[in-house]
């Protein structure tokens, strides 16, 4: 893997997550309230827009990422972004890891680095 790739696959992760645990925040928040009151709410608070910043550049950083690397590989590799994020819910909002999810963890950060090593 080039380093180019390399860089916009960390830059992919990194904005991917980076919007999952800003629209976490924004939701949990609790005194959001209910109904149209609590999407008013959130929509007044800046996790809600960094969220939606993070996806605009995540969407910019995987048409690059893509243009440079196969489908099928693309995927298989963003697919530690699921890994990325349930280790910053874990320790961002202190959200339980089974031990069923953790072995999906060593499973799925297997299956990256084969994809990855794979040229």
């Amino acid at each position: 893997m080039s380093a180019l790739i390399a860089t916009l696959w960390l830059i992919n992760v990194s904005l991917d997550t980076g919007g999952q645990l800003a629209f976490k925040a924004a939701a949990s928040d609790p005194r959001a309230g209910d109904g149209i009151a609590r999407w008013r709410y959130m929509a007044s608070r800046p996790w809600l827009w960094l969220g939606l910043l993070a996806y605009a550049l995540h969407l910019l950083s995987w048409i690059a990422f893509l243009s440079l690397v196969d489908l099928s590989k693309g995927i298989l590799l963003a697919s530690i972004n699921m890994v990325a994020i349930m280790i910053a819910g874990r320790l961002l909002f202190r959200e339980k890891l089974s031990p069923l999810r953790v072995v999906g963890i060593l499973l799925v950060s297997a299956g990256v680095a084969i994809v990855g090593a794979s040229g």
